[in-house]
């Protein structure tokens, strides 16, 4: 009732708009941690993001779910941008470091250990407790890149990207502030 009388209501042309179809300008690939979230933290009013969520904020490499999303973005609604948005404290990079005797989220996992490597292959094991927030803090970067390298890997998109047709773009949110950044 609340969403009704502060948003809907005040509203109503956008949502009645919004029935007949979408038009997103763009795929937003996020976490699925409870304390993201992507309408607030962009200012997206509904029907602005297309919007796929999964623990780490992972693009499978030649996983069915994820290829409908990216092919149903890119060729049918037509996005313009794709976002692949990595968060502090995600507890998806925490895990990589864990045994788990769970049977699918190790396996999803696999798919950003590599971020991982690469961030321990470059620094020194770390020590004290900010070495350690640190070294995460650069594997969930790490993962925002590994994820795109990941995403060329679908032909639609690369073929999407080279005809500038889409631009693909790594972001990072940092809980503690607020802040919505660019990853390079």
């Amino acid at each position: 009732m609340k969403f009704r009388e502060s948003d809907f209501t005040p509203n109503i042309d956008h949502y009645m708009e919004l029935t007949g179809s979408q038009h997103p300008e763009t795929l937003w690939i996020g976490c699925s941690d409870s304390r993201l979230q992507t309408g607030h933290i962009t200012q997206a009013k509904a029907g602005e993001l297309f919007i796929q969520r999964n623990i780490g904020n992972i693009v499978p490499i030649h996983d069915w779910n994820f290829a409908t999303v990216l092919e149903y973005a890119v060729l049918h609604l037509k996005v313009k941008d794709v976002v692949i948005c990595g968060h502090s404290n995600c507890g998806a990079i925490r895990a990589l470091d864990k045994e788990s005797t769970d049977s699918y989220i190790p396996l999803w996992l696999n798919n950003a250990r590599e971020a991982k490597e690469r961030v321990d292959a470059k620094i020194k094991p770390p020590t004290t407790l900010a070495e350690k927030d640190e070294r995460y803090r650069l594997i969930e970067h790490e993962n925002v890149r590994l994820q795109i390298e990941h995403l060329y890997t679908y032909p639609l998109l690369k073929k999407a990207v080279d005809e500038k047709r889409v631009e693909v773009h790594g972001l990072y949110y940092d809980l503690t502030n607020g802040l919505l950044s660019r990853v390079k």
